[in-house]
């Protein structure tokens, strides 16, 4: 029997779970997720950080590349404080890119990658997923330890010990950080490629009341560099500085 006119997919949906922060390299991450053919299912971590509005920029993304779903968990990570963006410590300003470069920075969360990835695999597990994309990068921000290959290739073997889909051989998760070994010249490079629209994203870590950029924190420097380095136009709004 021919049927024509009609064609049968019998290809199985592959789904991933992307770590979504409303950042530039987590955006271009799941712009990286969608090109690699996978339906995205976002998912943004509301941990009480001080740059809460990311979180709006985490859900202007999420419409943008078209997600299959965009979920936001609540967790409270301001109850253990140690880092300037879970206090009010201040967040450090105007360091030259010698400092940036080396030392822990005070806008360390402890632990955050790890917690945020179990939450990530979890999801992944309930969705039959065995896929995982995060933004993490080791070349801008070396002073990160959870940014590290080490740390993903140690969560990738964790995640089958951990879960019971690993453990019933159903699967091996894999931790996809596309963006670990590049510079923010080249993540810039990339998502301008896959469609980004960058100026949704929102990356400083001490924004002004009405959500400008501080222009002087560690993540502005970097990002600021990165649009100069490759070319493009940056289309971050940053806070005015007085005129002398």
């Amino acid at each position: 029997m021919h049927l024509k006119g009609k064609k049968f997919m019998s290809e199985k949906v592959r789904r991933a779970v992307v770590l979504l922060s409303g950042g530039l390299d987590s955006a271009t991450a799941l712009a990286v997720a969608r090109r690699d053919g996978f339906q995205c299912h976002a998912l943004t971590i509301d941990y009480g950080q001080r740059h809460a509005v990311e979180l709006s920029a985490a859900s202007q993304v999420a419409a943008s590349l078209g997600v299959a779903e965009h979920f936001v968990f609540r967790l409270d990570l301001r109850g253990f404080g140690g880092s300037a963006l879970t206090s009010d410590a201040p967040v450090p300003k105007d360091r030259p890119a010698e400092a940036m470069a080396t030392g822990i920075p005070a806008t360390y969360v402890p632990a955050r990658n790890t917690v945020f990835l179990s939450l990530a695999l979890a999801k992944a597990e309930v969705l039959g997923s065995f896929d995982i994309y995060v933004g993490v990068n080791a070349v801008d921000y070396s002073g990160y330890p959870d940014c590290r290959p080490e740390f993903i290739r140690a969560f990738e073997a964790l995640a089958s010990l951990a879960t019971k889909a690993g453990v019933e051989g159903k699967g091996t998760f894999k931790v996809h950080a596309p963006l670990i070994s590049l510079t923010k010249e080249e993540i810039i490079r990339l998502g301008t490629s896959l469609g980004v629209r960058y100026e949704l994203t929102h990356s400083c870590y001490d924004p002004a009341d009405d959500g400008a950029a501080c222009g002087r924190c560690d993540s502005c420097q970097i990002r600021r560099a990165g649009f100069l380095a490759a070319g493009v136009t940056d289309p971050t709004r940053y806070v005015r500085e007085p005129r002398p």
